[in-house]
């Protein structure tokens, strides 16, 4: 082999060493938080609690204060590893998290969707009887003002052969002058001549019967 080349990687080899060494047993930098003891600390790293008072020159193991900067006599590639999955750990729960926000986001959307359509479905079936109700409250007061001018509402009226609170000839009543029977019989001989209550109100208004 080449004497360069043998000589190269005598040299290389032992630097790559060197770096891998100081890299391995480097010392890490820690800022004290809000809540931190030395002792939780020590326990962060897996670095013995009195090797960092000592490292960071602490005389009291139970007194440090928020902002202090201590070194980490770490070990290696443990601490690396450790580090490695905080990070994974971190990143999984920020994952996790942004999930759960656009799931919740999702299912909020859903739901202002489906009160939404709810909504529309409610006014839509409240709309129809209000007009169903504004209409028949029309054909009643047709239906007693034909009645207060017949008969001034009253069922025992009688003028000849024309009987009770609608003034209905004798012989559609068959002999049954019952409220009941004057009531199905008016309905049923205006439904069948004029349509409604409201046709027979302005057939009256014009001709003085119905």
């Amino acid at each position: 082999m080449n004497n360069k080349i043998k000589l190269a990687m005598m040299t290389t080899a032992p630097m790559a060493a060197m770096f891998l060494a100081g890299t391995a047993h480097a010392d890490e930098q820690y800022t004290v938080q809000s809540g931190d003891t030395l002792y939780k600390i020590s326990q962060k790293f897996d670095v013995d609690m009195q090797t960092i008072a000592d490292e960071n020159h602490i005389d009291n193991i139970n007194q440090i204060y928020v902002g202090d900067q201590l070194t980490i006599p770490t070990k290696g590639s443990q601490s690396t590893s450790s580090y490695t999955n905080q990070t994974v750990q971190t990143q999984t729960t920020k994952a996790n998290t942004t999930t759960t926000n656009n799931t919740n986001t999702q299912t909020s959307t859903n739901q202002a969707a489906t009160n939404t359509q709810k909504a529309v479905t409610v006014k839509a079936e409240t709309s129809a009887p209000k007009a169903t109700s504004s209409a028949s409250s029309s054909e009643e007061a047709a239906k007693a003002w034909i009645a207060n001018r017949e008969s001034g509402g009253s069922y025992s009226a009688t003028n000849g052969r024309y009987i009770g609170k609608y003034q209905l000839d004798a012989s559609y009543l068959n002999g049954d002058y019952s409220a009941a029977n004057q009531e199905r019989v008016a309905n049923n001989y205006v439904k069948q001549r004029y349509g409604s209550w409201s046709a027979a109100q302005s057939f009256w208004q014009a001709n003085g019967w119905y």
